[in-house]
């Protein structure tokens, strides 16, 4: 895919934006880029792991928020259940 090509990583999902860049990381691996053609995949690249980064911290704080949900609704049971 050519670097005009590529779509914004903010539009790209999450499977996509993982796609992209295990395509990234194996021709790199596979040298076959000239010096600035592998710099330019290789920025992409890092913008796309930090973007990944970001959206499985976001992921992993609102599964943590949920879980405290969900032990607040387990607390009240055990504590309704206790006061019957």
């Amino acid at each position: 895919m050519e670097t005009g090509d590529r779509k914004p990583i903010e539009e790209l999902t999450f499977r996509e934006a993982m796609g992209e860049l295990d395509g990234i990381v194996r021709v790199l691996e596979s040298n076959s880029l000239e010096l600035e053609d592998s710099l330019v995949s290789y920025e992409r690249g890092v913008a796309l792991l930090r973007a990944l980064q970001g959206r499985l911290n976001e992921a992993q704080q609102k599964v943590e928020v949920l879980m405290g949900e969900l032990e607040g609704e387990v607390d009240d049971a055990t504590r309704d259940a206790t006061l019957s």
